[in-house]
């Protein structure tokens, strides 16, 4: 039976090792972008974080041809030059289905190899067998701390209209207190576009940050759902989140992270501090 359209199309898997399906892409590709919008500070400030990817369908043999499977957490540094485009990485984890290896510790200095060759620096590489998914890994599901955003519009009747590219304008009038305080706030709407394949990618946002503007949840609404048409990779969107809140609340600690949906059995969640001290923990969220 033959099935056209945008179903018929067909992807080639390797059946073997092939390290050469990763494919890197450099981050000066948006972080030029951002360059052009903000001063050095904030773009400085970029390169201070972690992406977090989680692999659900790991799999190779061991020296008897049975198959193993896995939990993976990749941590990629932020100041690495690259990223990997996410299918190379789901075509390349699944060149290792069929591959044998004397044991866990070979499949995890293999990977690492690998992804610290494309990036272009050292990533952290952990394997979890099924058993393992307990608090002290990260891998049960959370929840966000802080407070939602996600009604904060409903008080209006203002309808939304929906922009092609993100809004810094969005946040509104700054109006400065005079006084710090601390927020934790954090959205489920967040949504753009994979600039390779123009399908929807969806996440919730965190943002916690000590400044002494006000924080309007509408307006800072209004600037999360502004990414809903626009195209970017993961680590690109919460960049360009963290250098516009830098920009425009001054804050004197700020982290943006972001829990990516997961998508061909592979989840994304960029984080970005004003001080690695801020750096939080790697977590998972329901829709992941």
């Amino acid at each position: 039976m033959s099935i056209h359209g945008v179903l018929g199309e067909t992807t080639s898997y390797p059946k073997s090792y092939h390290p050469d399906a990763l494919y890197a892409i450099p981050r000066s590709i948006g972080r030029d972008v951002i360059i052009g919008q903000h001063h050095a500070r904030q773009v400085n400030a970029l390169t201070v974080g972690v992406d977090w990817w989680h692999a659900f369908e790991v799999s190779w043999l061991d020296e008897q041809g049975i198959s193993q499977v896995a939990l993976a957490r990749f941590a990629i540094p932020a100041t690495s030059p690259n990223i990997v485009e996410s299918k190379s990485l789901k075509l390349y984890l699944n060149s290792l289905n069929f591959t044998e290896f004397a044991s866990w510790q070979a499949v995890l200095e293999v990977i690492t190899k690998d992804l610290s060759n494309c990036v272009g620096a050292q990533v952290t590489v952990s394997l979890f067998e099924l058993s393992q998914v307990d608090a002290n890994t990260g891998l049960l599901i959370k929840q966000p701390q802080g407070h939602c955003i996600d009604n904060a519009l409903y008080s209006s009747s203002h309808k939304l209209e929906l922009t092609e590219h993100p809004d810094a304008g969005l946040l509104g009038e700054k109006k400065v207190t005079g006084n710090a305080q601390d927020y934790q706030l954090y959205s489920n709407l967040l949504r753009s576009n994979c600039p390779v394949t123009d399908q929807p990618d969806w996440g919730t946002l965190a943002i916690a940050m000590t400044t002494e503007v006000a924080v309007d949840d509408a307006n800072l609404l209004k600037y999360v759902l502004s990414f809903r048409q626009h195209n970017g990779f993961h680590e690109q969107c919460v960049e360009q989140i963290f250098a516009d809140i830098s920009d425009f609340y001054q804050p004197s600690k700020l982290m943006v992270r972001a829990w990516y949906t997961r998508r061909g059995g592979i989840d994304i969640n960029p984080c970005r501090v004003s001080d690695l001290s801020l750096l939080p923990k790697p977590s998972r969220l329901v829709r992941q």
